[in-house]
């Protein structure tokens, strides 16, 4: 099984391992729990747009909410708002529920909360509905350079 996400980071050369379940509804919440893996170690991938026309995508802890404010302020914009599933969908080339920031069709910018570099291993959608992908904060900051903030409330 590979996706695009998969695709592109065994083309990177970063050390991964997929993990499969029965997707029965979105959410981290329902991934973390399906796969046996603890919620706050579990990203949720949020496509954010700017009032400057352009978009970012924020690597949540899956047992925290987004403060708009916050991501806005780490981005050096006035204002933030979650993007449309639409408008998701088209930026990455993902479904909403599957939206993974790996092999995006856009380059996009992208946020981190902080406290996602203190555990061990992390896991994050894989690019389809159903699959993860288990890395460690250490290769998700090599292979992303995403910018790191606190961005959660």
């Amino acid at each position: 099984m590979s996706t695009r996400a998969i695709a592109f980071l065994k083309q990177k050369r970063i050390a991964h391992e997929v993990v499969k379940y029965e997707h029965e509804e979105k959410g981290a919440e329902f991934a973390a729990h399906s796969v046996g893996f603890p919620l706050e170690q579990t990203i949720k991938t949020l496509v954010v747009a700017l009032d400057d026309g352009s978009h970012v995508l924020a690597l949540m802890p899956g047992d925290r909410q987004l403060s708009l404010k916050k991501i806005a302020r780490a981005c050096g914009a006035k204002k933030a708002a979650m993007a449309d599933a639409e408008t998701a969908e088209r930026l990455t080339g993902y479904q909403v529920g599957g939206i993974s920031p790996f092999g995006t069709k856009k380059r996009l910018q992208i946020a981190m909360d902080d406290m996602l570099q203190a555990h061990a291993a992390v896991m994050i959608n894989g690019g389809q509905r159903g699959v993860m992908v288990k890395m460690t904060p250490g290769e998700l900051l090599r292979v992303l350079n995403p910018k790191i903030a606190a961005i959660a409330r």
